[in-house]
């Protein structure tokens, strides 16, 4: 039988490598449809906990779909990515593809899925990345790799990329309400992509080729960047004009085709990190991208611009500065997610301690291990009340809109302190400081 009837009766075998925010929704959506799928993890306890019918991921509430999938044995889970692929008719690659400390893509692990792939990958046998990459990560790094199966790409394989659009604790665009885009190595092997993912997505659009597919993916987050750089000039600017950005902004979206953004910090795996794997491709061909680097600037400078706006109100309040105690309400890159990734929250402790101010921090959401361990953080579980000269609320978990105003003035010192509402979570009149 061939892959693409085994896709249609839903008896392909599928492996998804990388059980993440992405990966592990995706193998579950796919077993819920019918498939047969293995997960693969580098963690062992991870892999022994979805194997006990268990979940890690618990904001996504995936517990009890987890558990039912285990128990019909339609969902494994193993560290042995070539063993999964042998057992398998597709394989999924959904690693992460974050930067290095100097900004460059880092494809560590897409080569090492690819490695591992290569060991176990049998003829007729379908690869699909997911991963965010700039155009030419298929067919330049992962299809040789691959093919050192001694299978051909294209002719013994498929290969196929079809980009995650997955927005965790989004209601309204999980895996199974947005369309999907994919490119593949052949017309008929982007077919049967294509075929598969119909079971798992509201629509699948096929483009031209494999590059088009990565080149839409990536512009996708840095059309996002783009634009909450250019709503933080404007917040920079509106600041020094004493006028208020929200009042703005709502003005000018009382025009139908006004865009919806908000500035703020711009951190995560995805709107923070791909514009760099653009670039990266960018200036190998020889081009300077001026106004995506621009943006990128613009919003990595925002943590020091936080930082210096409380200060200054500081100052203005006679509030000594040096040896301060300030609390920062919220750690994780987004709202009601314990998701750490590329936390752009870390760029304002670390200016504010080049002040010498000390800073406690406080997210219900987080996990105290990982922010520990990722950036040296010590979370405060239970904020000091009456102890702050200033309260910076970062995040916009629930937890924090519900202890509204009043709550939230009682961490800072009762003689005065200033409160600096960086999401616009409470009214105009109930901070010092809004961006």
């Amino acid at each position: 039988m061939n892959i693409d009837q085994k896709i249609k009766d839903k008896t392909a075998g599928i492996t998804v490598i990388g059980l993440g925010y992405v990966g592990l929704p995706t193998a579950v959506n796919f077993a819920e449809n019918g498939f047969s799928v293995i997960g693969v993890n580098r963690t062992q306890s991870k892999v022994d906990l979805i194997n006990a019918g268990g979940c890690y991921l618990t904001d996504l509430n995936l517990d009890e779909r987890v558990r039912g999938l285990v128990e019909l044995r339609k969902l494994t889970a193993t560290t042995d990515t070539a063993e999964a692929t042998r057992k398998s008719d597709v394989i999924i690659i959904t690693v992460p593809t974050p930067i290095t400390a100097d900004k460059r893509p880092d494809l560590s692990f897409i080569i090492s899925a690819g490695q591992a792939i290569a060991k176990g990958l049998a003829p007729k046998s379908l690869v699909v990345l997911e991963s965010t990459v700039f155009p030419g990560v298929v067919d330049d790094v992962l299809k040789p790799i691959l093919e050192e199966s001694g299978l051909k790409a294209g002719v013994d394989f498929g290969l196929a990329y079809c980009p995650e659009r997955y927005n965790p604790g989004d209601a309204d665009h999980n895996i199974r309400d947005v369309v999907r885009i994919v490119g593949g190595i052949t017309p008929e092997w982007a077919e049967a992509t294509a075929q598969l993912y119909k079971s798992n997505a509201k629509d699948v659009v096929i483009v031209k080729d494999i590059r088009t597919a990565e080149a839409a993916k990536v512009i996708e987050n840095i059309q996002r960047d783009l634009n909450i750089a250019l709503m933080n000039e404007l917040s920079l600017l509106f600041n020094r004009l004493d006028i208020d950005t929200e009042d703005v902004l709502l003005a000018a979206g009382s025009k139908w085709n006004f865009l919806n953004f908000r500035p703020g910090l711009v951190g995560g795996h995805c709107i923070g990190v791909d514009p760099y794997y653009l670039t990266h491709k960018a200036q190998s061909v020889g081009y300077h991208p001026e106004i995506i680097l621009a943006g990128r600037r613009l919003n990595d400078s925002m943590g020091a611009y936080v930082a210096s706006q409380l200060v200054k109100r500081m100052t203005k309040k006679r509030i000594q500065v040096q040896g301060a105690r300030v609390l920062v309400l919220g750690l994780t890159f987004k709202e009601n997610t314990p998701d750490l990734r590329n936390s752009r929250v870390v760029d304002i402790l670390k200016e504010l301690a080049e002040y010498d101010i000390s800073v406690h921090v406080h997210d219900p959401w987080a996990d105290p291990d990982e922010a520990l361990r990722e950036y040296g953080i010590e979370l405060v579980a239970e904020p000091d009340l009456g102890a702050y000269d200033g309260v910076i609320l970062a995040v916009a978990h629930r937890q924090f809109a519900e202890m509204g105003a009043v709550a939230i003035h009682t961490f800072g010192k009762p003689f005065g302190h200033v409160v600096y509402d960086l999401k616009f979570v409470l009214d105009k009149a109930e901070s010092d400081l809004r961006l």
